[in-house]
Parts: structure tokens; sequence; C-alpha cells
């Protein structure tokens, strides 16, 4: 497994755990408003943890943690995640992971074997605009296919969706819904410039916060709950 990054504790990042972050590097997609480009982009990756190294820490950590999520870059593309979220739980620990959908294989691997306690699904934005907004070609076939796992699921889950103004408009919020239609969460994120996948972004905006108000109102028409963060 290759580990970019660990955080050693959060109190957000999986609801009602104290958790760590262990950041998985590499992507399938390229998405331009990235902000973790040393984990996608392989001319900047960093140094990489070993598993040893992780789990030396994970043991440490025991007294003071109580799950640990799985971000990326994209963790559903590692050949040996099963295998390593299986040493997480052994361990005793909760787990989420965070993905982007394109691997609905593997999801419905580590679902049906209860390998995961919660599990967020990147929704990009609506099936029309996924080539546009990921950089890549994509079957937005398997993308449908993750959301129907996770909705059907027995765990808990959230959609999201970054927003950057030009990339998603009022109305594709509406065909966002109906693809998630009858999800318990769904939170949109406010684009925040930073460090980026595609530097050009940096002069991108989001919306305000009055019209957030109007597309969680959209939003509450096929979710049971909407919020921004």
């Amino acid at each position: 497994m290759k580990i970019g990054a660990i955080q050693k504790t959060s109190l957000i990042e999986f609801p009602g755990s104290i958790c760590c972050i262990v950041f998985t590097q590499g992507c399938n997609f390229r998405c331009s408003y990235c902000h973790n480009p040393e984990l996608v982009l392989p001319e900047k990756f960093g140094n990489i943890y070993s598993e040893q190294e992780f789990f030396f820490f994970l043991e440490k950590r025991k007294k003071y943690l109580e799950s640990v999520c799985i971000p990326g870059g994209e963790p559903t593309i590692k050949y040996d995640i099963i295998a390593f979220i299986e040493k997480i739980k052994e361990l005793g620990f909760k787990v989420k992971i965070d993905t982007n959908g394109s691997n609905p294989e593997i999801i419905e691997k580590i679902l049906k074997e209860n390998l995961i306690d919660y599990i967020s699904m990147d929704l990009k934005g609506p099936l029309e605009k996924y080539k546009i907004i990921t950089g890549v070609e994509i079957d937005t076939k398997k993308i449908l296919k993750s959301v129907e796992l996770i909705k059907n699921s027995d765990i808990e889950y959230e959609f999201r969706t970054t927003v950057v103004k030009k990339q998603i408009s009022f109305d594709d919020f509406e065909k966002i819904g109906r693809i998630i239609e009858g999800s318990k969460m769904y939170y949109l994120q406010k684009f925040i410039p930073s460090k980026l996948v595609n530097e050009n972004f940096m002069k991108e905006t989001t919306y305000s916060d009055e019209e957030f108000d109007v597309i969680k109102e959209i939003m509450k028409k096929y979710v049971l709950e909407c919020k921004v963060r």
C-alpha cells in the first residue's frame, strides 16, 4: 500500500468517532479543483510511508483512536486495499473509506464482507459532465452502480459534491438529485482555492451563501438531509 500522508487525529472526518486519516497515493481521476496534487500527480508524489510504519503508529494510538479514515487519491484502485482494511479491522478499529465510485466491484466486496462502517462518495456532477470535471474518460454506469450499492447498504454513508461555480449550474443539481434520490445525507462542499491539481483553477469561485441556500432547497426534494461544508 502506498501511503502518502498520515493525519494523527481528526474529530470531524468520521462523524461521531475519533479517527486518524491515512491517505493513499494515486488516483484515476484528474479533477482540476482537487487540493491534494501530491496524492494524485505522480510527478508531485512526496514521502511514502510503509504499512509497517502505519501499523506501528496505529498500535501506539489504540487508547486514543476509535476509527481509521482512508481517503486518497483513490483507495479503491489499490490492489491491496482489502487486505489493508482487514488488518485495520483486526486491530478493533472502525473504518471509513472515501471514494470516487469508479470501482463498484471493490465497493461491493468491502460492503459484502462488512469491512467498513462508513462510506463517503464524491459525486462529481451530472453524468454528462463527468469527463469535463474529472479530466478522464469514465464509464458512468459504474458511478451509478456505486451509488446504488451505497444507498442500499446497511452502513452509514454520505454523498458529496465539491462545487465550482463554472462547472455545475443550478439545473445540474436537479440531475444530481435524481441520481441519489432517497439518500440519507448529501454535502455541498465549497470550493476553496489552495494547492490544486490544476493551478489555473486558482481564479475559480464557488456560489455565495445565499445561492447555496437555493441549492440546498433543490436537493431537499431528493435527499433526507443536505448540508454545506
